[in-house]
């Protein structure tokens, strides 16, 4: 057990962290997504630690001010995995929980897959397994990810996060569904959390990307149907990538930001979630 932290080092770089719950407890990972930070968690943290869990959430590689590099091949999927094991190392954690919301989901898939002896469970919010959402760009899921493709223009996000003092991404988020986007809206004013924010979807064209590969770990997968991003039949295709013991959830009427306008429902499930898969002491 290590005392509380505020902070851990990875690559070089500092990275900013948020440390609730018992020290002794089971350790959950949480990861947030674009554009956001660990605040996305505010309103599950709260349960998790009622329920004895020590919840790390960390401001990822590019929301971090001590993690900002340019360069995006820094932000390389294999980086951004072991990102989150420098954290569990930090914390002593050799095993661990593991949350994410929207490319947090995306690193939980590849760390599940890729160190299931170190994930105790997974829990994926919004995104699908990777695999599953590569498929189903053979139907209308190209058209929800244009801006995927957007975003590989140099500097085009960047102005247009700015654009009109910010109007622009705030319609954007708030048409979307974002409860409120106004922290999102400060977050992406600033020029170098822009880049490093958008150089995650710049690093996609990266070559010899790490594959995620097929997930054991016990896996809940929790998907809503209002989101804009990502369609039904990449949630649906995920089940035939995970081989542990799993369980879908597809909430109705809701968004994208799960955490956000459903934090008491989603922490329910993963507290139930937590609780059938308990980490060996």
């Amino acid at each position: 057990m290590t005392g509380r932290l505020t902070r851990f080092t990875a690559d070089g770089l500092t990275f900013e962290v948020r440390d609730e719950g018992p020290l002794d407890g089971p350790v959950v990972i949480a990861l947030h997504g674009f554009p956001q930070t660990s605040a996305s968690w505010a309103g599950v943290v709260p349960h998790l630690v009622a329920g004895g869990y020590r919840v790390l959430a960390p401001d990822q590689r590019g929301y971090s001010p001590g993690a900002r590099p340019a360069d995006v091949a820094r932000y390389d999927l294999a980086l951004l995995v072991a990102d989150v094991l420098a954290l569990a190392d930090a914390a002593g954690a050799d095993r661990f929980h593991l949350v994410g919301h929207d490319w947090g989901a995306a690193v939980g898939w590849t760390l599940a897959g890729r160190h299931a002896d170190r994930v105790a469970s997974l829990c994926a919010v919004s995104v699908p397994h990777p695999a599953a959402l590569s498929r189903s760009f053979l139907g209308t899921q190209a058209l929800r990810s244009w801006y995927v493709l957007a975003f590989q223009v140099p500097g085009l996000a960047e102005r247009v996060f700015r654009a009109r003092g910010g109007a622009v991404v705030r319609t954007m988020l708030a048409r979307t569904g974002m409860p409120e986007p106004e922290a999102a809206v400060r977050l992406l004013a600033d020029p170098d959390t822009a880049t490093g924010a958008v150089n995650w979807y710049r690093a996609l064209r990266l070559p010899g990307r790490l594959r995620t590969g097929r997930i054991g770990v016990p896996t809940l997968y929790v998907w809503s149907d209002r989101d804009p991003a990502l369609g039904r039949r990449a949630a649906e295709g995920t089940a035939v990538f995970v081989d542990g013991p799993y369980r879908f959830v597809a909430l109705p009427g809701v968004s994208h930001w799960v955490p956000e306008e459903r934090p008491d429902e989603l922490a329910g499930l993963l507290l139930e979630h937590l609780d059938a898969h308990p980490l060996e002491r």
